[in-house]
């Protein structure tokens, strides 16, 4: 016999090899139903798993992300069991679950259509009617090769090679007659992929790599319920009605020629949104402690060995040759905030020194990878870097935790925090790196922020806390970041005299709030759809004259808006006043104030808000006082 504690604690004792799935059959009929996989003392494993020793056992469903995480590779399976099923000919690579669904890379002579995916999805039904089980085995590396060579996947052969240096055994799943190479783990069968939707195909590299052949990329997304994929696709339609690049051209913001794919544009009413964003920013930085640095954009190899980045990110940055010389333009400004750290001796009194830079930074991204605004490759990074003396650590972390706080808020955000933890590919002692992440999880208990730990995705030089917010949609995106870095003050030989007379170490903090200015304007479009509120707004009011015989007065109001401070325009054009309007509503403009005869006589305006429509006449002195209020309370 064996003990198993559940998830709310309670011990069970049940007979030694008992599975998960037959503990969660006993638990009752809605867990069995809704079961995806298990955590067994901590490891995600599938239901099937035979419990032989004592045991924390969890039963996770969809509801769980590592649920949800299987519940969509399994779904990939499907889907690459009925292109084979389909189309013999095609290849397989690798389809892994993502963020939102699946997606799986076909090697196929030719590209796939709209109706393709048609019938990749009708196949797809039968296989989840089937029901088939996905029933794990094992087979030793050179069995693995040759059972995928038999079935004519070279592609497979290549990654079984991959991993057969280690002496791993190779691990597959097999639904039917389909076999495919997977460490797994996944829901007991097909038939609990009750709704799904291929949602699109794009090409892909094979690894990424631009002289690789291109392949087919399927994107699908799938649920336990129809209802749920429902509810999906009509946020799908929405988000695809605020995408911001169809918004940014539509309000005039930004613009990707093809003469810099990458490379945005930034057009006059973009300008006034970004700018304004950076006099927030300016304005929040120097409230709190922060001195604003400009760096150069291209600095000499030496440095970038010296910071590592030569070694472990020269593949994202641009280099050139000067007077024979190495250089590369900046992907990150850190090692130039080090320089200027390093332009006089500090000592602890001077510390914490908090420098903020709005730094262009350059980084190379694939072709396939760029998306408007989201991913480029140039951006301004809002970055700043606290040097510090290590009991100063918890503190300033806490600052920069408040301060991001006090930023997402401002904007109407929810967020959560992840802790990335050390990486494969870093730098430095473990025992710095145990001694900054627990620095890292010190802050955020003191303050009481939830966290949850990303194993391994630090950054090559340290550990780093992430915001991830939460838009108007329920989608999330990393903005926000604070990274603990022991590393480059160390390769740097960063110094300051302590209280002792003595020199000392001083450690290093890297972050940013906004992450990219470009990438967040892109998620403030698409939270608000367009619909800035009046402090962001590039045009606040634009002022309708009801006929032409009114446009001297109109002018004498559009002049008092703008010696008020307002950003306002006048349409002057002879077309219809209900015309003018119904664009001025297309271009998400805050304030339309119509002025015609009782306007004029009276000296007031009629007011027309965006959101709340007509509110009736008021004196354009009394119009300006109202609205610079809200500009003076960023109000959303």
């Amino acid at each position: 016999m064996i003990h198993v504690t559940l998830k709310n604690g309670e011990v069970r004792e049940y007979e030694s090899g008992i599975t998960a799935m037959e503990v969660a059959r006993g638990l009752g009929a809605g867990l069995y139903k809704s079961a995806c996989v298990c955590r067994v003392d901590g490891a995600v494993r599938d239901l099937r798993t035979p419990l032989t020793a004592d045991c924390r056992l969890e039963i996770l469903t969809f509801d769980d992300p590592e649920g949800k995480h299987a519940f969509w590779h399994t779904a990939s399976h499907v889907m690459a069991q009925a292109v084979k099923r389909l189309y013999p000919e095609v290849k397989l690579t690798i389809g892994p679950a993502i963020e939102n669904g699946f997606y799986y890379d076909f090697d196929t002579p030719e590209p796939f259509t709209p109706e393709t995916l048609e019938k990749i999805e009708a196949e797809m039904k039968k296989i989840v009617k089937e029901a088939l089980p996905l029933e794990r085995f094992e087979l030793p590396a050179d069995e693995a090769v040759a059972l995928m060579e038999e079935k004519k996947e070279p592609y497979k052969v290549e990654l079984i090679g991959e991993h057969a240096s280690k002496g791993e055994a190779i691990s597959f799943y097999r639904q039917g007659e389909f076999d495919e190479l997977c460490a797994g783990p996944h829901i007991p069968d097909t038939g609990r992929v009750k709704a799904f939707k291929l949602t699109s195909c794009t090409g892909a590299y094979w690894h990424g790599d631009a002289n690789n052949k291109m392949l087919q990329r399927v994107y699908g997304i799938a649920f336990p319920k129809a209802s749920q994929l429902e509810e999906y696709l009509t946020r799908l339609e929405e988000a695809k009605k605020r995408d911001h690049r169809k918004l940014g051209k539509e309000l005039e913001l930004f613009t990707i020629m093809e003469e810099g794919p990458g490379f945005p544009f930034f057009l006059p009413n973009g300008m006034i949104l970004k700018n304004t964003l950076i006099d927030y920013w300016r304005e929040v930085h120097t409230r709190a402690g922060y001195q604003e640095i400009s760096t150069p954009m291209m600095l000499n190899r030496s440095l970038w060995e010296r910071s590592g980045h030569w070694d472990h990110y020269k593949e994202n940055m641009y280099t050139t040759v000067i007077d024979d010389t190495d250089f590369a333009i900046k992907p990150m400004n850190c090692p130039g905030g080090i320089l200027v750290y390093k332009t006089q001796m500090h000592s602890y009194r001077d510390l914490p020194l908090r420098m903020g830079e709005l730094g262009l930074v350059h980084r190379h991204e694939l072709s396939g990878a760029l998306h408007g605004l989201m991913r480029v490759r140039c951006f301004t990074q809002d970055d700043a870097h606290i040097f510090m003396t290590p009991d100063q650590i918890k503190d300033e972390i806490v600052g920069v935790v408040r301060l991001i706080d006090e930023v997402y808020s401002l904007f109407g955000f929810k967020y959560h925090v992840e802790l990335s933890t050390m990486p494969e590919d870093h730098m430095g002692a473990l025992e710095d790196w145990e001694t900054a992440t627990n620095a890292l999880k010190a802050a955020l208990e003191e303050i009481g922020k939830e966290y949850v730990i990303n194993e391994g995705d630090g950054a090559f030089y340290g550990p780093k806390i992430d915001f991830h917010l939460e838009d108007s949609l329920g989608r999330t995106w990393q903005c926000g970041t604070i990274q603990l870095d022991f590393q480059l003050p160390e390769r740097f030989e960063l110094e300051y005299t302590g209280a002792d007379g003595q020199k000392h170490r001083p450690v290093m903090i890297h972050r940013v709030v906004f992450g990219s200015i470009e990438r967040f304007i892109g998620i403030l479009t698409e939270h608000f759809a367009g619909a800035f509120p009046l402090w962001l707004a590039p045009v606040q009011v634009k002022v309708i004259p009801v006929s032409e015989k009114y446009n001297d007065y109109a002018e004498g109001v559009l002049r008092e808006l703008r010696d008020a401070g307002l950003r306002a325009q006048l349409d002057e054009r002879p077309e219809k006043m209900g015309f003018k309007i119904r664009e001025a509503q297309l271009k998400k403009i805050p304030y339309m104030l119509i002025v015609g005869e009782k306007e004029r006589e009276s000296g007031t305006v009629s007011v027309r808000a965006r959101d709340k429509g007509d509110e009736g006449a008021i004196p354009v002195r009394e119009f300006c006082d109202r609205a610079l209020e809200q500009i003076r309370t960023r109000s959303l």
